[in-house]
């Protein structure tokens, strides 16, 4: 009779040849795409600014549209309308910051997940406030002296709108994920969402001027599958 370790070689031997994949690797396939601007790109204004010039300057670049030369949208978020059941996915930091520079808030936006925090900081020498109404989480409103740090939880997915009192022009959003399957897009409009079964997905995209989008993908043999998920112009 054959040993069981003799029978577990020759399996490991048949994998190696025939190019078999574990349950593990079935679920390895992955969306990569772009976000891009459909339509003509909006006149975008320098915002005035009329208090605390000696650290907030005079004028700031709006931050609600960022394009790249070929139009590719920056800090949108990307993610899957309904998560595929049991799937490997990688998770989300429980824990990132939202920073305070020079009046703007840096990033302008941070995805978090459900039940994860915030550490809001500082780095300003004057007195800033962080305001906020969500809906399905705990409201604030808090001043904020440099050097402080605010810690806020998020127990309920939203997207939520934060801005300073104090300086009018300040505003940040704070993106509570649902599932792993969210990401933000980088300076060239990219995304990339790991970990997927074969399958067909809703890709849904939000971007604080444009709104929000879907697009229906098909995960199957080629990996990663191309998307490019266009935004129209507003």
């Amino acid at each position: 009779m054959t040993s069981l370790p003799i029978m577990l070689w020759a399996l490991a031997i048949l994998v190696l040849a025939t190019g078999l994949t574990t349950p593990g690797d079935a679920a390895g396939g992955a969306i990569k795409g772009t976000v891009t601007l459909k339509g003509a790109s909006p006149e975008l204004k320098k915002l005035a600014v009329t208090i605390d010039q000696y650290v907030c300057g005079k004028e700031k670049n709006p931050e609600d549209l960022v394009l790249s030369p070929q139009g590719g949208v920056r800090s949108a978020v990307v993610w899957l309308d309904k998560p595929p059941a049991g799937a490997p996915a990688a998770a989300l930091p429980s824990a990132t910051t939202m920073d305070q520079k020079e009046c703007v808030f840096a990033p302008r936006v941070v995805v978090v997940p459900a039940g994860g925090r915030i550490d809001f900081l500082n780095s300003d020498r004057l007195l800033h406030n962080l305001h906020s109404t969500p809906s399905a989480n705990p409201p604030f409103n808090r001043t904020q002296p440099k050097g402080r740090t605010i810690t806020i939880t998020f127990e309920k997915p939203e997207i939520i709108r934060v801005t300073c009192d104090l300086h009018s022009w300040m505003r940040g959003w704070v993106v509570v994920a649902e599932h792993p399957y969210y990401a933000l897009t980088g300076g060239a409009g990219d995304f990339e969402l790991r970990g997927l079964p074969p399958g067909r997905y809703t890709l849904k995209a939000w971007q604080e001027r444009l709104g929000t989008i879907s697009k229906e993908v098909v995960v199957g043999d080629q990996d990663p599958t191309p998307v490019t998920l266009e935004m129209p112009a507003r």
